[in-house]
């Protein structure tokens, strides 16, 4: 199943996108307290397509793929390099990545994204797949300047956590396999970042297990699972786009900040 969160008139829903990407079954419901088709269905065209989760918690994971490792000239890490964004930076397709007035270097970074489907905690990698709901394409854009001012005192916020700095989407597939799916990034239609997520140096189960060791993952939670080679700059102007084989296109414009 492919699940949408959309708009219909101003009122949201859930719903399943259905094979062709025209039309989407409505569902009554959430997917963390239960769906029910109403028999009622949209045409894509009439709807507003949302993030695919509304104020979720978001999880990051840095240098998870050894081709960025090696394009920040860092070493692996001994312990996962875990980070969170705030709920307000999310962001859905087509929505604007709003480049701050005093940005100097935004980068943008395509990452698979999984969806936790309920409460977890103290779970086993072997365990994981129980508390996936889905998985969704996440961009994790960052303020290179910031973060690297905030890294050098131990801290990781602003850097990562601006308002638009999360875009998710466009669909939560439930049925996905991710550990061998291809991730391509564009920036204005030429592709610059693309690899597999067999290259993970830390697979999903391992990055959910680590993190329910030491917290309760709630359903919505989002974990974006890091980035490989081939981050680089946004500017006003561009349209980045996450492609997630069996998931979708995420496609989000690049605007200036307007004070």
């Amino acid at each position: 199943m492919r699940i949408v969160r959309y708009a219909v008139g101003g009122v949201r829903h859930y719903g399943e996108l259905e094979t062709g990407d025209t039309r989407i079954a409505r569902f009554e419901g959430d997917p963390f307290t239960g769906l029910s088709p109403t028999g009622s269905v949209d045409e894509i065209g009439d709807v507003v397509i949302l993030a695919p989760l509304e104020r979720p918690r978001i999880f990051g994971f840095a240098y998870n793929y050894a081709s960025h490792i090696g394009e920040t000239d860092r070493e692996v890490p001994e312990v996962p390099v875990c980070f969170m964004k705030p709920s307000t930076a999310a962001i859905g397709p087509d929505d604007a990545i709003v480049y701050p007035s005093d940005g100097e270097l935004i980068h943008f970074e395509g990452e698979l994204v999984v969806v936790i489907g309920k409460e977890a905690r103290h779970v086993k990698p072997s365990e994981a797949f129980e508390y996936i709901l889905g998985y969704t394409c996440g961009n994790d854009v960052s303020d290179r300047i910031i973060q690297r001012r905030e890294s050098a005192f131990g801290t990781l916020l602003i850097g990562k956590g601006q308002d638009t700095f999360a875009p998710l989407g466009p669909v939560i597939a439930t049925e996905l396999d991710p550990s061998a799916v291809s991730l391509t990034t564009r920036v204005n239609g030429a592709d610059a970042q693309s690899a597999s997520t067999s290259d993970l140096l830390l697979a999903v189960p391992d990055l959910v297990s680590y993190l329910s060791r030491y917290l309760t993952l709630l359903p919505g939670d989002a974990i974006m699972t890091g980035t490989p080679a081939g981050v680089g700059p946004i500017r006003p102007g561009d349209v980045i786009e996450v492609e997630i084989e069996g998931i979708g296109v995420l496609r989000n414009p690049v605007v200036a900040e307007s004070l």
